[in-house]
């Protein structure tokens, strides 16, 4: 399966500023099987770790809904799918620190290489959903800015530029970015969702879709 760390790595950074605007069909089932596992994250993220625990990670890794707003507010006429592979770049260095920081037996270690294997899956098929020429366009300047802080050589990054947060949270966040840019997937039969406001998951809207109802070694 093809990956997109791949072709993100052979093509320098450029993406595709597409007129493709709904998420290919091909995308829901493996994002509603990534969503499966996201809904155990409290468990897994949460009561497996020490209270208060959190992992450093880049500042441009906390990647909120508010993030994706400013790029929409900031950058005229941003695709989609341009916000969609900086999500996947964001979230997939997330995934793989957290399994960074566990050790072999960890309780929740199996659940966290599975929820990766779960995302690679979606990538592969979000890869092969586009066609090749797809991906050489420039960036806009504030998405290539963003895109350069995340491949930068971690010894190179500045210490300001480092934060902490808990696995919770950071997965949180992964769920709540990804019901916003793909919102096809999980379009609810009520009264049409707003995925993308924060105050539809303050209000609990993060039940809507459910298929069920200091970096350290964690213990």
């Amino acid at each position: 399966m093809v990956l997109l760390c791949n072709s993100v790595c052979l093509l320098g950074g450029l993406f595709l500023i597409s007129p493709v605007l709904m998420t290919p069909a091909s995308m829901c089932t493996p994002l509603k099987t990534l969503n499966d596992s996201l809904s155990h994250r409290r468990r897994y993220m949460k009561h497996n770790f020490p209270i208060n625990y959190t992992i450093r990670v880049h500042q441009r890794e906390i990647f909120k809904l508010s993030n994706i707003s400013r790029m929409n507010s900031s950058v005229e006429g941003l695709e989609e799918l341009v916000l969609q592979r900086l999500w996947f770049q964001v979230n997939q260095g997330i995934l793989k620190k957290i399994i960074r920081v566990m050790p072999e037996r960890h309780p929740s270690r199996p659940y966290t290489v599975e929820l990766e294997r779960r995302f690679r899956d979606v990538e592969g098929v979000f890869v092969q959903s586009h066609p090749a020429e797809a991906f050489h366009q420039e960036l806009p300047d504030v998405i290539q800015d963003i895109w350069d802080s995340l491949t930068e050589e971690p010894d190179r990054v500045p210490e300001s530029s480092w934060r902490f947060a808990s696995p919770k949270s950071l997965l949180d966040n992964l769920c709540r970015t990804m019901f916003c840019l793909f919102s096809e997937c999980f379009a609810s039969t009520e009264a049409q969702q707003d995925y993308c406001g924060v105050s539809h998951w303050r209000k609990g809207g993060r039940k809507t879709y459910s298929p069920k109802a200091e970096e350290k070694p964690a213990e």
